[in-house]
């Protein structure tokens, strides 16, 4: 059951993983992805996670975002084990608690801007006119207020990725978890995403960003480095408070 009132303080643990471990069975062969990954991340903090092809950055990804299981320990979000939940649950957890944030943007095309936002809360039961008016709001919040009725073709790939944002905003969800957000823009839509990702964390928003780019990581203020499956490294860059 998700209890979404209960949403933590600035601070608060939002995630923690212990021990956890990934494999998958490739015929005889078992290929070890996470070996005893443990991380806490608290309300309010924008943590980069990095690492060589190879180093296991997807497979978490697919464990933050509640895509996938664990093979062993546990993963608690919000302070709920969803280490071993079933699927129709995870799909759940996934709606009201992560908000998606794709290299690809992932919008629908034949949707306009609003459309596209509104769609997390066609699923969480907003009202007709509730989901339309969090949806105008949220478009005008990332800077495409003139922008609402077009379609996705209609739009550059910073537009696009500033859509994307606002539909992974619409649920107010625990955490924004983005994969390689800049990763298909040129250097100065990725500046302006960059930017977004800043205020919303000076909005005390949980931000996870996986990504190998170093301009990301500056932007963080924190930093996990994966090696081999492992945390190889967790630092901090207290410039960022």
């Amino acid at each position: 059951m998700i209890d979404n009132n209960q949403k933590p303080t600035n601070g608060d643990a939002i995630l923690v993983m212990k021990q956890l471990c990934k494999n998958y069975q490739l015929g005889t062969v078992e290929l070890r992805v996470l070996r005893e990954i443990n991380i806490t991340i608290n309300s309010g903090e924008y943590v980069a996670i990095m690492g060589p092809s190879g180093s296991g950055k997807s497979t978490l990804l697919n464990m933050i975002g509640c895509l996938d299981r664990p093979s062993s320990g546990s993963y608690l979000l919000g302070g709920q084990d969803v280490s071993q939940l079933e699927d129709d649950d995870l799909s759940a957890i996934r709606g009201a608690r992560i908000g998606f944030v794709f290299q690809s943007f992932n919008l629908i095309a034949q949707l306009n801007v609003i459309e596209n936002i509104e769609i997390p809360m066609f699923y969480q039961s907003y009202g007709e006119a509730e989901s339309a008016e969090r949806a105008m709001k949220l478009a005008d919040m990332v800077g495409l207020g003139d922008r609402m009725k077009h379609r996705p073709s209609e739009l550059s790939g910073g537009q696009q990725q500033r859509v994307a944002i606002a539909r992974a905003l619409a649920n107010d969800p625990l955490i924004i978890l983005a994969d390689e957000p800049t990763g298909n823009l040129d250097s100065g839509s990725g500046a302006d995403i960059l930017g977004i990702l800043d205020r919303l964390h000076g909005e005390e928003k949980t931000l996870i960003v996986v990504t190998h780019d170093e301009n990301i990581a500056t932007h963080a203020q924190r930093v996990i480095r994966l090696f081999d499956g492992r945390v190889a490294e967790d630092t901090y860059n207290y410039h960022k408070g």
